[in-house]
């Protein structure tokens, strides 16, 4: 049973990185809870506990994706000198991907910059070439968390590309709609229609179709713990859609303030008591198309110091022609690896 502390998190915080519903927004809860998962374990006192609310029983160690091309990084870059709690090194290596790389924050900042971007890419395969900008990286910076995955998945049954046609989709014109008429798990409660669409590796994606307008996210655990066989043919919009943001104001919205202030408790990382969090940036990118979908994101935690400068069935007919939510999880564990509000496919 899919891990309800997963989705939860999800729909927390996508309501407040995308209160607007009439944009387009995709992110991955998978990579922003693993990072923000070792900032806890970083951090003490308030400025743990605001977190671990956020967070609550969500294990961002990692999952199991056999079958599909996944890839997971989580790498701390640290300025020579800062000295650095074992207890945390020893809580960072048992993550997926772990590493501890020296990075010229205090000499180089550019360079910095560069060695992270790099390495994020190659995790990403690519897919993600820049995630901190220019000037995202200074001179007082003193350390940065990062996580970054990569997964590409075959759906278990394809999409016929002879079917896929431009089709009208509320608000953005004609678009390019896949179709596939199949058994899959779909469930109609709460102002939602909900769509499960199986891939190699235990992932799955869930397309969920508001009745109406897209708002907010209430009914969608409702919807999901419904899902039932039947057979529906499905019209689909093939996808790319990508995103890049700070996310602090979003986090200050549910409740992650201290951890910005230099009021923050890091002496979890580090002894020196003058960290805080600059920053948090996310990025990721999503694309679905007839055989499968494939998508990246990264996310970085930048830390600076305050003083420190049955086949004759009827078919449903589901139309995704009009905004949407796209969520792509594992489907063992519940592990939201994406969720991406589709207003203009």
């Amino acid at each position: 049973m899919p891990d309800r502390a997963r989705l939860t998190f999800a729909l927390t915080l996508h309501d407040a990185i995308a209160p607007d519903r009439t944009r387009n927004a995709c992110w991955s809860p998978h990579s922003v809870a693993g990072a923000l998962a070792l900032t806890a374990r970083a951090a003490r006192g308030g400025t743990r506990a605001e977190l671990t609310r956020l967070l609550g029983d969500v294990d961002a160690v990692g999952v199991e994706v056999d079958g599909a091309e996944f890839a997971v990084a989580n790498t701390l870059w640290a300025a020579d000198g800062l000295p650095l709690e074992e207890d945390f090194l020893a809580e960072l290596a048992d993550r997926p991907g772990a590493a501890v790389r020296p990075a010229p924050f205090r000499d180089d900042p550019e360079g910095a910059r560069k060695l992270i971007n790099a390495d994020v890419a190659e995790t990403t395969r690519q897919l993600i070439p820049e995630l901190l900008a220019a000037g995202s990286i200074t001179d007082d910076t003193v350390a940065t968390l990062v996580n970054a995955l990569y997964l590409k998945c075959a759906w278990t049954a394809e999409f016929p590309e002879h079917d896929t046609a431009d089709r009208p989709f509320r608000g953005a014109g004609e678009v390019p709609t896949m179709r596939r008429t199949e058994r899959v798990r779909h469930a109609h409660r709460a102002g939602w229609q909900a769509v499960c669409l199986p891939a190699h590796g235990g992932v799955e994606a869930v397309v969920l179709l508001p009745d109406d307008e897209l708002g907010g996210t209430e009914g969608v655990p409702e919807v999901l713990d419904a899902l039932d066989w039947r057979r529906v043919e499905l019209y689909l919009p093939r996808l790319r859609i990508g995103m890049n943001a700070s996310l602090a104001e979003a986090l200050r919205r549910v409740g992650v303030r201290t951890l910005f202030t230099p009021g923050a408790d890091l002496t979890g990382l580090s002894p020196d008591p003058r960290l805080y969090v600059d920053d948090v940036v996310h990025e990721a990118v999503l694309r679905v198309d007839e055989q499968g979908f494939e998508g990246a994101a990264a996310t970085a935690v930048t830390m600076r110091m305050v003083s420190f400068t049955p086949e004759d069935e009827p078919a449903l007919v589901v139309r995704v022609d009009r905004p949407y939510l796209l969520l792509v999880r594992h489907a063992a564990t519940g592990a939201v690896f994406f969720l991406a509000q589709v207003v203009e496919p």
